[in-house]
């Protein structure tokens, strides 16, 4: 069985991906802090402990492997983040071209923004650069919001939407984007892995063009809510926004920041042609993608406490 190394293996994505890994027959070795935790919950992986900063634990880890997913990104953790993103990138990418039988990784990145964009937004793509960079063939697939039961920007729109009856909308809530679901961000990354082709880029965009206030008022449509009543203000910055975000939200502070700035540009993909390059050109809908999303979340019965949980269930019980 071909083996891969799956970094990022417990958060959001990596949780997504894995079960494809397995049906489509990847014995799959997980990279994680805390390995003796991870074992615990996913026993059927193979597990390797450390950071993937660390030279070392990147060469046990890449050893036997044939390819890897690379699904590790902060999102705004300290002043350098972004320098120690890139550095890491670098570090890993090394590791892999010292092993004989890496032959593919698979990175997945943020959409390139028209002008400079935020750091958020640079940093992940400066990690793309820097491991197409490298010695081992990469593919880097560049998606915006991917919409999912796990995913942050999902949740800050789900909280936004099922909480706020009014909403207070600031001009960059006009920006667009192409929400993709995650269930698609799965199949291109499992097909993208016997892609024949060298280090290249590609955009992954939902089938949608929506506004960030069109996405609140879908969202809270397929929850069965009215369309929020808004006001547009647009003297209010984003960084002003994410207090209130931040507020509202279960998204930590620096989560809710760096979305919320990223959210000032229209995120549109240059191109879908990756989706006839692996013969799935159908993607779910952003309504679709939100109803699974929502389903998972009630599957998995994650309890909405405090006040805007008491929230939540009047303007549920109201519809308004």
């Amino acid at each position: 069985m071909p083996r891969i190394l799956l970094t990022g293996a417990t958060g959001f994505v990596g949780r997504s991906v894995r079960p494809a890994l397995l049906r489509a027959g990847w014995q799959v070795r997980g990279l994680s802090r805390d390995a003796r935790r991870a074992r615990a919950r996913w026993p059927e992986l193979e597990w390797i402990e450390g950071d993937v900063g660390d030279p070392a634990v990147c060469a046990r880890a890449l050893t036997g492997c044939d390819t890897a997913l690379y699904l590790v990104h902060a999102i705004g953790e300290g002043a350098d983040f972004r320098r120690r993103e890139v550095a890491t990138a670098r570090t890993f990418a090394a590791a892999a071209g010292a092993v004989p039988s890496m032959r593919r990784i698979v990175y997945l990145g943020g959409v390139a923004p028209i002008d400079a964009g935020s750091e958020h937004l640079q940093s992940r793509l400066e990690v793309g650069e820097a491991l197409r960079a490298g010695l081992v063939a990469t593919v880097e697939l560049r998606a915006s919001m991917i919409v999912g039961h796990g995913s942050l920007s999902w949740l800050v729109v789900r909280d936004l939407a099922a909480r706020l009856p009014v909403m207070v909308l600031p001009r960059w809530l006009r920006s667009r984007t192409e929400p993709v679901a995650i269930d698609d961000v799965v199949v291109a990354l499992v097909r993208a892995l016997e892609l024949e082709t060298d280090s290249a880029w590609f955009d992954i965009p939902g089938p949608d063009v929506l506004t960030g206030k069109q996405i609140l008022a879908e969202t809270a449509r397929v929850m069965g809510l009215r369309r929020p009543a808004s006001l547009d203000v647009p003297l209010l910055t984003p960084r002003l926004s994410s207090l209130w975000v931040r507020f509202v939200t279960r998204a930590d502070w620096s989560v809710a920041r760096n979305i919320v700035v990223g959210l000032t540009h229209d995120l549109l993909a240059q191109s879908d042609r990756y989706w006839s390059l692996i013969d799935h050109p159908v993607r779910l809908s952003f309504a679709e993608a939100a109803r699974r999303a929502l389903a998972a979340e009630e599957r998995e019965g994650v309890p909405v406490r405090g006040p805007w949980g008491v929230v939540e269930r009047v303007l549920a019980a109201h519809g308004s």
